[in-house]
C-alpha cells in the first residue's frame, strides 16, 4: 500500500498509453484506463471516489497509487463590473491568479501559465514577482474548469473564450502550455474550439517560430507597446534579446506556416509612446503581415510611475492607424477596482492552507 502522497504518481501527468501500461501492471484491463482518462479530462473529476462506473476496489487501488493534484480556489473578489478575480492555490501551496471577464456576447477566462514571471516588463505587476516555477498542463486546465463553473453559477453562461494573459510568459512554458491547449480542445477533453483561445507573448522570437512549425490553430497576441527598439527596450527588457526586426521575421514565418493573423497589444502611456511618430512606427510594423491592434487602457500599479494617455491622444493615435487601413480596437479595462485588469495580477495575500 502506498499511503504517502509524495510517493504517489500524479495521474494527470500520464498520457492515455502510459496510463494503460500502469493498469496492465496493476493487473487491470487496459480499457479501464480509458474510463479513468475520460473522468479526469472530459468530466473534470478531481476525486477517484466520484468515478461512479468504476468498482470500489479499483477506486481504492487508484487512491493508493495515484494522486490528483487539482487546483483549488483560495479566494475570489467580484468587481463592480462583475469581473471575478480568483486566487488559486496549487498542491504545493503556491498561489496564482485567474480572472473571469464577463462582457456582452462573451465570457472570457484569463489564465496564468507560470507562478510569477521571469520577465521584467515595467508596466506589469507580475513582472516584479520572482518566477517560482512553470505550471503543469493540468494546472492550466483546472483554471479553465473552475472559471467555467464560476461563469455558469454566477451568470448562467458557459465560457466562450480563453486568454493566456495571466501571470507568466506562456512561451517560456511552451510544452506545458501546448499540452494544456490540447486537453482543452480535445474531443476527450473540454472540446473547446482553438479559435476561442488566444495565447499572449511578450515576444520570444524563436518560440514564435516554433508555434509556426507546430502549425497551431489558436490565436497569437504580441504584447508590443512600442514599435521602436529604444523605447521597447525600456518598457520591456525582453526586447534587448528579441529585437523588433527578429520579432517581425518570426511573425512572418509564423504567418506563412499558419495563415493566422496576429493581434498586437498596445498600451498607450502618457508621454512615452503616445505620439503620432509612435503611431507611424506602429503602422509600419503592422505592414509585415495581416494583423489587428488592440489599444489597451493602462492600469496603474504601485511599482511603476506610468500614467494613461489622455483620451484625445488615444483617439488621435487610433484615428491615424485607421487611416492607414489598420484594424484597431479600443479595449476598456475590466476589474480595475479589484486589481484584476491587464497588468495588475500579483499575489497580495497568503494561502489559506487550512482549506487545502
Amino acid at each position: 500500500m502506498n499511503n504517502n502522497a509524495k510517493d504517489k504518481i500524479d495521474i494527470r501527468s500520464l498520457g492515455l498509453e502510459a496510463l494503460q501500461e500502469h493498469f496492465i501492471r496493476m493487473g487491470e484491463k487496459s480499457f479501464r484506463a480509458k474510463q479513468i482518462y475520460e473522468w479526469l479530462w472530459k468530466k473534470s473529476c478531481f476525486s477517484f471516489n466520484e468515478m461512479s462506473n468504476i468498482s470500489k476496489e479499483l477506486r481504492t487501488k487508484l487512491d493508493e497509487n495515484f494522486v490528483i493534484n487539482n487546483v483549488k480556489i483560495n479566494s475570489s473578489q467580484v468587481s463592480a463590473d462583475k469581473t471575478i478575480k480568483n486566487s488559486f492555490i496549487l498542491h504545493d501551496t503556491h498561489l496564482i491568479e485567474g480572472v473571469l471577464i464577463p462582457t456582452p456576447g462573451r465570457m472570457t477566462a484569463c489564465v496564468s501559465s507560470q507562478v510569477g514571471c521571469s520577465l521584467t516588463c515595467k508596466f506589469c505587476a507580475t513582472g516584479y514577482m520572482e518566477r517560482k516555477r512553470n505550471l503543469n498542463p493540468d494546472e492550466i486546465y483546472d483554471q479553465v474548469v473552475l472559471i467555467d463553473k464560476q461563469a455558469r453559477e454566477n451568470y448562467g453562461i458557459p465560457l466562450s473564450n480563453i486568454v493566456y494573459m495571466g501571470m507568466g510568459e506562456p512561451l517560456l512554458n511552451y510544452a506545458n502550455m501546448m499540452k494544456s491547449v490540447e486537453r482543452i480542445t480535445a474531443e476527450d477533453g473540454l472540446n473547446m474550439s482553438p479559435k476561442r483561445i488566444t495565447v499572449s507573448t511578450a515576444g520570444i522570437a524563436k518560440m514564435i517560430k516554433k508555434l509556426g512549425d507546430d502549425q497551431v490553430k489558436f490565436n497569437l497576441a504580441l504584447s508590443l507597446h512600442a514599435a521602436n527598439d529604444e523605447k521597447r527596450n525600456t518598457i520591456m527588457p525582453i526586447n534587448e534579446q528579441n529585437s523588433l526586426k527578429a520579432l517581425a521575421e518570426a511573425l512572418k514565418y509564423y504567418y506563412a506556416k499558419t495563415k493566422n493573423p496576429v493581434t498586437y497589444e498596445y498600451i498607450i502611456f502618457d508621454g512615452v509612446n503616445d505620439g503620432i511618430q509612435d503611431a507611424m512606427e506602429l503602422a509600419k510594423f503592422c505592414k509585415h503581415l495581416p494583423c489587428k491592434v488592440n489599444i489597451i487602457e493602462y492600469n496603474p500599479i504601485a511599482f511603476a510611475s506610468y500614467i494613461n494617455a489622455g483620451e484625445d491622444k488615444v483617439e488621435a493615435f487610433a484615428a491615424y492607424l485607421q487611416k492607414q487601413g489598420i484594424n484597431v480596437h479600443l479595449r476598456r479595462s475590466r476589474g480595475k477596482d479589484i486589481d484584476a485588469a491587464c497588468g495588475q495580477l500579483a499575489i497580495k495575500e497568503k494561502a489559506k492552507v487550512s482549506e487545502v
